[in-house]
């Protein structure tokens, strides 16, 4: 507690300093809005896509926030514990949403496929992009590796639930799920650029050939109005 308690002070100190003008008075940063967690971890996330691990650090946030650097210090410890809650919302947000996709209502296994692939097609339930800058960064760490080899083995564990629930054996359900995740994974690992209505006409084929059945008119009926735009 008495640690705590010290390091709360120390924080607090270094703030103070760092948004004061000699005679006492506080700079104009710091009299106002701090930010938040989700905004320091937004723009972190930002800064990982579009620059990379090097441009996740705490004074080029506090820049492009315009806002001191010791804000950043309410919300998180260091820099480690950024990169940590990055990883953290990568897995609750990418890998969660195979587990709604295995959860989700369906009939027919074509149906459930559909519901995976309607969570690749959108961006508010799987980022593709940070998907891509999370392996690339596990590629030079060995503990954010082990995560995207966790994260892996889970979503292909979600799939396989998927197939074994509508009577699919074992082995079999193992290779579908590895046919329809690998995909998946080439699509995002080479950067592959397609216009929505090109990626829709190829949907019923993909659905038949990860599952041996084709899908009827209406399940692809409710799959064409779960993308539809959200207000």
């Amino acid at each position: 507690m008495y640690i705590s308690l010290a390091h709360g002070f120390a924080r607090h100190m270094l703030w103070c300093m760092d948004t004061a003008f000699p005679d006492g008075t506080e700079t104009e940063k710091t009299t106002g809005w701090r930010g938040s967690r989700a905004l320091w971890l937004d723009a972190a996330r930002r800064a990982l896509l579009e620059s990379g691990l090097e441009a996740v650090k705490i004074q080029p946030l506090a820049s492009q926030l315009n806002l001191s650097r010791t804000s950043f210090y309410w919300f998180f410890k260091d820099r480690q514990a950024l990169l940590d809650a990055l990883l953290d919302d990568w897995e609750a947000r990418n890998t969660g949403a195979f587990v709604l996709a295995r959860d989700a209502y369906a009939e027919t296994i074509a149906e459930a496929i559909l519901n995976l692939i309607a969570v690749f097609y959108d961006p508010h339930l799987f980022d593709p992009e940070l998907d891509f800058a999370v392996r690339a960064w596990g590629q030079g760490t060995g503990a954010v590796k082990a995560r995207v080899t966790a994260a892996d083995a889970a979503r292909l564990d979600a799939i396989r639930a998927m197939f074994q629930r509508f009577g699919f054996g074992p082995d079999d359900a193992d290779v579908r799920a590895r046919t329809v995740y690998l995909t998946q994974i080439g699509y995002i690992s080479m950067q592959v650029r397609e216009d929505m209505a090109t990626r829709l006409l190829r949907v019923p084929g993909y659905v038949t050939a990860f599952t041996g059945t084709s899908p009827t008119e209406s399940e692809l009926a409710r799959f064409h109005a779960r993308l539809k735009p959200r207000n």
